[in-house]
This record gives structure tokens, C-alpha cells and sequence, in this order.
């Protein structure tokens, strides 16, 4: 099984373009591809999981504890041929100042080597010191090859080449032309996501050609293949914790009428889940309904629903045109149906969005309007501790790590209503709070995780449960014929 990390000098180098192509290039092989993605990101993986065929999981070492992150690693990674890791921003860079959240500290944890891919642009001979370097600063760290990324043109590659096989010990694995159709597939990969299925099966395709075409696919698997001891997980600075047990998959509870049905917006507007969230929402009990909120005129039949984040301002004239489905959601959550909403569901239930001019309604259930921003409000992580309203049960006032990305603001808020964080790191919706709690809804800007502790799908399917059995209740009160 041959495992590796893919990483650079800084970001936006291409690395994920590469690793993309990589995924692809391999599963045309017949090999089971498992790819990761370090950090809080929803559309990078969306893409690696399209081009390898099967869900790519995220490795966040500021939301997980070590031996959590190594099992979950080590548990998907068995199951497969190869296994990819594309870091973020670059091999040495993150939130610590002793880089214990770099990807180069992710690459010691689990024993992986490094790719490194290597923007050439306005650089020849000056790509040795710097390959040098990143050998130097953590010799520690293998680095068993690099990928020449946007090279100029066959003299340039052969110059690239020269410098570093002349002064360097690092194998050249592949290189890659400046091409602008990878370039326009760039700037979408943070606007478009992999849900536009048609479009990004092409994306992929291309990408693919691209990469099978410039990198040396054979070599790069000798290069990355295990050493003995250094490579194995745990081998690396970060190790001395005892094995970690490897965590069951997941089972559905038993026992009559424990399991609940929660609806999943899934479309174009929204799509922004991490499997494992889905996957313990499944374990706790819930079976899981695809609903559309650009196509379907009624919602599903479901005792909840999870609204995920997305691009709702870039669909806002389709979801908002599909009048009868935002009535229905409306009728349903003002009769007490539980919701969970995050981000762009948020925005989805507020009353408006308003974007570049344009003005579009919403569901109407939570009674404040969205506006966007041209720069981002909330971006990165954040801390939240929960209030005494926060409507699920669990720790009270319990602190819990998270992430947001949002250009929105919301306006026009109605007065009273309750929040179920206070903010002690980000933003949130005010600087101060996040999460509104209204009638049984939790919507905030905050994106939660199943890690580090925080149990949030069984929580929520908990809340379903009670929720239905409530209502249930409350149904055979109004059906029994008095004594």
C-alpha cells in the first residue's frame, strides 16, 4: 500500500490540481484510491473524492486530538491501494509557531512521505536552494520527490532539472506545463463545487490527461514507497501515545423505534458535509433522505433535517423560485419540526438574500435577512461555548471547537431571540453569538465536526427523537376519547 502526503513551497501552487489528477490517474489503474484532506475544507475534498471514486476524509489536527487523527487515518487508509494526502497552504506553515499543525508534523505523525509540488514560474537554477532548504530545515521529513508545477515550456524543465539533479539528491517526479485550462479549473475550485456533476466529471477528465501526461506516475510510487520503521504512523515526533484501538464501523442502534429519518439538502445550493459527520449521524441511529432544494416541490417525509453549507447567494433566484418547497419547509418548521442549519443553511432559512444588486426570499423561518459581503466576516476557526439555550442535550455550557467562512451578515434581526453560543474565538453572526435556537432550529455560522469530543450527530439525533416522541404524544392526546 503506498501512502504519501502532497504538499508545497506555499499555497496556491497547484498541489491540488496534482493531487486531483493523481487520484484520477490511479483509479483508472484499478487501484482503490483514499484520499485526505488536511484542515477545514469541504470543496477540495468534494473534488478528490469525485476523482477517486469513494469519500475523502479530512485530517485536522486543531479539531481532533493525535491518536483520533491517526485512527481515522489508519482506518480508511486499510482499505485501500493508495492512499493521498493533500496538506494545506504550505509543507511548514500553520497556527503554532513551533509548526506542530503543519503538514510537515501531519507527514511525521503518520509516517508519510512528502511530494512536494513546485511553482516554477519566474524561477531555473534558483529551484535548487530552495528544494534544499526544505530538505535542510526538517531532515527528519522525507521528501521523496517533486513536481514541477506550471513549468514555461521544454527548455524551462530542462533547466529546472539540470539545477536540481545537479545540486540536489531529490527525484524529479514529473512536470507540468503552463496550461490555461487548468488554470480556469483553479479559479473555480474555490467558487464551483463538485456537485455541478456534468461539468466536474470534464474538470476531473482534464486534469487527469494532464497530470498522467507530465508526472512519472511509476517513479513516484517507488519514491513514495515504505522504508521500514520511519515510515510506519506514529514513528514521528508527535508519537509515544499507546495504540489507539481501531473505532468500529458504524452500526444503526437497535431497538423498536430508535431509529429516525433526517432529511439532507444535497444539490447544486448545498453540499458542504463531511462524511464522517454523515456516517456517525447514521451510527446514532438516523437514516439519511436526500432532498432537493432547487427541484423537489415538497419536503421528504423525515422526523428532521440538516442543512448543510453551500452557495446559496450564487443560486438564490432558483431557490428562491421554487416557492412551494420554501412554503412547505416554512409550514413545517413553524409546527415544531427540528432542524439543524449550518452557514448556507442559515441563510437558506432566513427571510431574504441580497447579493450584487439582486434580492431574492427565502424559507422565512428564522426572522432576519442575509446580506453579502465583499470580503469574508468569519473565516477560520472559532470557539463556542454553549448557553443555556442550546437546545440539545449534553454538557452544560460545554466549549467546543469548530470552523466558519462566511461573506454574509445577517440584518434586520428580530429582537429576542436566542443564541445558542457565545463566541470566545471568531465571529459568528455579531462578533459576540452564533447559533440561533428558534422554536426547535439551531442555525449559526459555525461548521461542527464530529471530533475532539464533540459528539454533535448523536446529540441532534437525540433531539430528533424526543422531538417525534413529543409529537407523538401530543397526537394520541388529541385522538383519545375522554374517560
Amino acid at each position: 500500500m503506498s501512502r504519501w502526503l502532497v504538499s508545497a513551497a506555499h499555497r496556491s501552487s497547484g498541489k491540488t490540481t496534482v493531487s486531483i489528477g493523481l487520484c484520477a490517474a490511479l483509479r483508472r489503474r484499478g487501484l482503490k484510491v483514499q484520499p485526505f484532506k488536511k484542515g477545514p475544507d469541504y470543496i477540495d475534498p468534494m473534488w478528490l473524492g469525485l476523482a477517486a471514486g469513494r469519500p475523502c476524509r479530512n485530517l485536522d489536527p486543531y479539531l481532533s486530538d493525535p491518536d483520533e487523527l491517526e485512527a481515522s487515518f489508519m482506518r480508511h487508509a486499510a482499505r485501500a491501494d493508495a492512499s493521498l494526502v493533500e496538506g494545506n497552504l504550505g509543507l511548514h506553515d500553520g497556527m503554532a509557531a513551533d509548526g506542530s499543525d503543519s503538514n510537515a508534523a501531519l507527514a511525521r505523525r503518520l509516517g508519510l512521505p512528502v511530494v512536494l509540488v513546485l511553482d516554477t514560474r519566474g524561477t531555473a537554477r534558483g529551484i535548487a536552494p530552495l528544494v534544499l532548504g526544505y530538505q535542510a530545515f526538517d531532515p527528519g521529513l522525507r521528501i521523496a520527490g517533486v513536481v514541477l508545477n506550471r513549468v514555461g515550456g521544454t527548455r524551462h524543465e530542462s533547466r529546472l532539472r539540470d539545477a536540481i539533479e545537479r545540486y540536489t539528491d531529490v527525484p524529479v517526479l514529473g512536470a507540468i506545463a503552463e496550461d490555461p485550462r487548468l488554470a480556469i479549473v483553479e479559479r473555480h475550485l474555490g467558487l464551483v463545487p463538485s456537485n455541478e456533476a456534468d461539468e466536474a466529471t470534464r474538470v476531473v477528465a482534464t486534469i487527469a490527461d494532464a497530470v498522467s501526461a507530465g508526472v512519472d506516475v511509476d517513479a513516484l510510487l517507488a519514491a513514495v514507497a515504505p522504508r521500514g520503521a520511519d515510515d510506519e504512523p506514529g514513528r514521528g515526533e508527535l508519537a509515544g501515545s499507546p495504540a489507539v484501538p481501531m473505532p468500529a464501523s458504524p452500526t444503526a442502534p437497535t431497538g423498536a423505534g430508535s431509529g429516525v429519518r433526517i432529511g439532507i439538502a444535497q444539490d447544486e445550493a448545498f453540499g458542504f458535509y463531511y462524511a464522517d459527520d454523515l456516517e456517525a449521524l447514521q451510527a446514532a441511529g438516523a437514516e439519511l433522505v436526500r432532498f432537493d432544494t432547487l427541484r423537489d416541490a415538497v419536503p421528504p417525509d423525515v422526523d428532521g433535517l440538516f442543512i448543510g453549507g453551500g452557495f446559496p447567494e450564487a443560486l438564490a433566484a432558483r431557490l428562491s423560485a421554487n416557492v412551494a418547497l420554501r412554503r412547505a419547509l416554512c409550514e413545517r418548521i413553524d409546527a415544531g419540526l427540528p432542524v439543524y442549519a449550518e452557514c448556507g443553511g442559515l441563510m437558506y432559512l432566513a427571510r431574504s438574500i441580497s447579493w450584487r444588486g439582486e434580492h431574492h426570499e427565502m424559507v422565512g423561518a428564522i426572522p432576519a435577512d442575509v446580506v453579502m459581503r465583499d470580503r469574508a466576516v468569519g473565516r477560520g476557526y472559532v470557539t463556542l461555548r454553549e448557553t443555556d439555550d442550546f437546545p440539545w442535550q449534553g454538557d452544560a455550557h460545554a466549549s467546543l471547537r469548530a470552523h466558519e467562512f462566511h461573506h454574509s451578515t445577517l440584518e434586520n434581526v428580530a429582537p429576542g431571540l436566542r443564541y445558542a453560543y457565545r463566541v470566545l474565538r471568531g465571529h459568528g453572526i455579531d462578533g459576540t453569538r452564533d447559533g440561533i435556537v428558534h422554536r426547535n432550529v439551531l442555525a449559526s455560522y459555525a461548521h461542527l465536526r464530529s471530533v475532539g469530543g464533540n459528539r454533535w450527530p448523536s446529540r441532534f439525533v437525540e433531539f430528533v427523537r424526543d422531538c417525534r416522541a413529543r409529537r407523538r404524544d401530543a397526537e394520541r392526546a388529541l385522538t383519545e376519547c375522554p374517560q
